[in-house]
């Protein structure tokens, strides 16, 4: 359950390393987003010399949350961090060419296949 000025743990090469929930673009009634939902955030930790810098505002796509969340065989899922994937402007392609760590397969329903292809686990 991600909501307003929550912190996220960037999981791609593009640059930023955490970045701050300030509007959630599709979600529950857009209070809260969950895995495969778009935010728009700000960066608050960036490395220095790459495609993102600090305080810029981004669009992100949740890949993993920490609130557990059921599937539909009856499953739950939960993973350790909520972590976020950069996207390239308004498309659902991400701005980084690596993605680290694990990502829901619930992603690839959603249309995001490009960032399920980069993942080096689907969970």
């Amino acid at each position: 359950m991600i909501q307003l000025r929550t912190i996220l743990k960037v999981a791609d090469n593009s640059g930023a390393k955490t970045v701050q929930c300030f509007h959630v673009l599709y979600g529950i009634r857009r209070r809260y987003a969950r895995v495969g939902d778009v935010v728009n955030a700000a960066v608050k930790e960036a490395e220095p010399r790459k495609l993102v810098k600090k305080h810029e505002k981004v669009r992100v796509v949740i890949i993993r949350q920490r609130k557990e969340f059921k599937r539909a065989d009856g499953t739950y899922v939960r993973f350790d961090d909520n972590a976020c994937v950069v996207l390239e402007g308004k498309t659902k392609e991400p701005k980084g060419g690596r993605i680290f760590g694990p990502v829901a397969k619930e992603l690839k329903e959603r249309g995001f296949d490009k960032v399920a292809a980069l993942a080096e686990e689907l969970v």
